[in-house]
């Protein structure tokens, strides 16, 4: 670009626009400036979408290896009862498929015991004969459990609601797991005792009782749950039971004897099905980006624009071999012979492959949904998925987003580092670029400052020569010519 410069302008003492001009002479030599600054805006716009694919890629190899997962979701049982109002079950383990009879004949319960109504109310004394001190004891946990004393002290605890509230706090502070309440109805107020565990451990009983008016009923309460599983029997101290089906946990809600509850353990259609969605959803997340890429978008002026990975070979390969992926079929599918009841592929599963490489969940040939298929082939759709010699859909497909993602020969991985590479070089380019203009706008600065000093007091000094001249006097030369007294001044600038 050339510069140009106005000679009336400049000679009339406005002298130059320093910046300006200074920075037309800069402009002009940074044109590779803004050729690096472009492509440095290119990789950092092709970096932020290769990100989203690998992202998209690693999160498809997370919803594969839960397909591939021999603990995963494609071995996961869930278990079922056939009445929910007797017990409810549930997985705690590894359980192993199969059909349990469980016949509920009584719950676990709670050790209670409880006084007649005392003469006078709750406020009243209840020791006898004028004494001023008595005790009992509490046993809890049978026969064989640890027994509390209670010493009873006149004016201390004495009436049912001070010796509640000191049986409260003695079982707080001494884990004597019980709680002493009072409780009063027309017949009058008595002491309720109830341990705070079911089944043996919670068992009570009063083992002495000196110099009080109470009066204990026998005890109730303390009891085990007993059930039968498959006609073995089992006694729970508690009513949640665990170890009589291996792997599920019992929880019994009422007491059926003679009538058995179906307790069934089988594969957790639900978690599978789930877990086949989820690959789905991520598959297509990555196609569909990936599809993006080779879109070209208008705008309203009829000028169009390609996707930043248009021309990226590394992004077609990827494409091609998830694509593969995505079409594998069991080995010697093609021979023949029926292979895992006939479900080879995703298709078989009722999982089509779109024109545009997505798909989308719906019914194989047979008509059958995925749900279906689940529910009744759950082995065939876990082999298909894994097996024993590594074959399997997701075997397979997880090898190869293995490779795929690998941080260092990944080919997106790869593209990044290479693109964060070369735009490392531009911005150290650009950066060295800078510095040297700006070097240069400084000395061209302070040489075109100098320059317009001088223009700017060109006005003046004309005028000093030219009235100078004028105070000479005119005259006649040697020769006899006259000399004019007005000289002509010729401008040499």
């Amino acid at each position: 670009m050339g510069i140009s410069l106005n000679p009336s302008t400049i000679l009339s003492g406005q002298g130059i626009d320093v910046s300006s001009l200074v920075q037309q002479i800069i402009s002009s030599q940074s044109g590779e400036l803004t050729v690096w600054q472009n492509e440095s805006t290119t990789l950092a716009s092709q970096n932020g979408v290769l990100q989203g694919i690998e992202n998209d890629l690693t999160n498809l190899q997370t919803a594969v290896q839960a397909l591939d997962s021999p603990t995963g979701a494609l071995s996961a049982n869930a278990v079922t009862s056939s009445d929910t109002s007797v017990l409810n079950a549930s997985v705690s383990g590894t359980p192993t498929a199969g059909n349990y009879q469980v016949d509920v004949n009584s719950l676990a319960t709670q050790g209670t015991l409880y006084t007649s109504a005392v003469s006078g109310g709750a406020n009243a004394s209840f020791l006898t004969n004028d004494a001023t001190t008595g005790d009992l004891q509490l046993q809890v946990g049978g026969s064989s459990g640890q027994t509390y004393d209670i010493p009873i002290t006149q004016g201390s605890n004495d009436t049912l609601t001070t010796l509640a509230s000191y049986i409260n706090s003695q079982s707080s502070a001494n884990n004597w797991g019980v709680t002493a309440s009072v409780v009063t109805d027309a017949t009058g107020s008595w002491l309720e005792i109830q341990s705070q565990n079911t089944g043996s451990p919670g068992a009570l009983a009063i083992t002495n009782n000196s110099n009080t008016s109470l009066n204990f009923a026998t005890p109730v309460g303390g009891t085990n749950a007993s059930l039968t599983v498959n006609g073995v029997p089992f006694s729970s101290a508690s009513n949640t039971v665990t170890g009589a089906i291996p792997g599920v946990t019992l929880s019994l809600a009422s007491q059926s004897p003679g009538n058995p509850v179906e307790v069934s353990v089988g594969p957790d259609t639900d978690q599978i099905t789930t877990a086949i969605n989820n690959f789905v959803t991520a598959y297509n997340q990555l196609i569909g980006d990936i599809n993006a890429q080779y879109q070209v978008t208008g705008d309203t002026t009829g000028a169009t624009s390609a996707p930043p990975l248009e021309s990226d070979t590394s992004l077609r390969s990827l494409q091609s071999s998830i694509l593969a992926d995505a079409s594998y079929a069991l080995p010697n599918a093609t021979s023949g012979t029926t292979v895992n009841g006939g479900f080879i592929n995703l298709a078989s599963l009722g999982i089509n492959m779109n024109n545009d490489g997505t798909l989308t969940v719906g019914t194989n040939a047979a008509g059958q949904s995925l749900s279906q298929i689940v529910a009744d082939n759950p082995s065939e759709v876990l082999n298909f998925f894994q097996n024993s010699s590594s074959t399997g859909f997701a075997d397979s497909f997880n090898a190869d987003l293995t490779n795929l993602t690998d941080p260092t020969t990944g080919p997106l991985n790869a593209d990044i580092a290479q693109n964060t590479a070369t735009e490392q070089d531009l911005s150290n380019s650009i950066q060295n670029f800078e510095t040297q203009l700006n070097t240069e706008q400084t000395a061209l600065t302070s040489q075109f400052d100098s320059v317009n000093a001088s223009l700017q007091a060109y006005p003046l000094l004309l005028q000093e020569v030219t009235e100078t001249l004028g105070t000479l006097g005119s005259g006649t030369s040697s020769t006899g010519e006259l000399i004019s007294s007005e000289p002509t001044l010729t401008s040499g600038l």
